[in-house]
């Protein structure tokens, strides 16, 4: 399985890092082994003093898919969750200043945090869900996948034309704005409409 990430699909959060709009969603590619096992504390690893946390609703594929037409495209998630993609922002910017690859700021070891998975059709629409990241019992990220640029749909529309979409894949569809910095003793927890689905303790 892989994790395909969505950057810049809340414009909020691209005025917020001062990036540029796009004209189409940003891909990029976690490897498996960045997902945090389950029950296990967030390290913050020793090459990067600025890691973010960014909160994101996810998407895990069932089924093989390859140019899946945006109208077919439902039939090929049941399930959704809530997770983090932590960045380490200051290695992140080191490497965009070269105009090099960002995947060893976003796929380290513990960089994809994956919450339950809760199957889709409790929701009434799925382009309308409110979710929130609290931060030590604060909310400091709030978004709606009114907000996207792009919808779920979309997505899988979009990057099932690059690579195929197989089985177990998970799809992160971007984060709202209020990303920020995380530090030893925080206490994390992930809500879709108030329901808690992680919670880890940053080490």
């Amino acid at each position: 399985m892989k994790l395909i990430c969505i950057g810049r699909n809340y414009a909020a959060h691209i005025d917020e890092l001062n990036n540029e709009r796009p004209l189409e969603p940003v891909v990029f590619i976690k490897p498996d082994s960045a997902i945090l096992p389950k029950e296990q504390d967030f390290y913050i690893p020793e090459f990067s003093n600025e890691i973010h946390y960014e909160v994101e609703v996810l998407v895990k594929i069932k089924k093989v898919g390859k140019h899946i037409d945006k109208k077919f495209a439902h039939k090929y998630y049941d399930e959704i969750s809530l997770g983090i993609d932590f960045t380490a922002r200051d290695l992140q910017s080191q490497l965009k200043e070269k105009g090099l690859p960002w995947e060893k700021a976003k796929g380290f070891d513990g960089a994809a945090v994956v919450g339950k998975w809760i199957n889709k059709k409790k929701y009434e629409n799925l382009d309308k869900l409110g979710f929130s990241l609290l931060k030590n019992k604060e909310i400091v990220q709030k978004g709606d996948t009114a907000l996207m640029l792009w919808k779920i749909d979309e997505l899988i529309a979009y990057v099932s034309t690059y690579f195929m979409l197989k089985k177990g894949d998970i799809i992160y569809t971007g984060t709202p704005a209020g990303v920020g910095k995380v530090a030893t003793n925080d206490y994390l927890e992930g809500r879709i409409e108030g329901e808690e689905f992680f919670a880890i303790n940053v080490r």
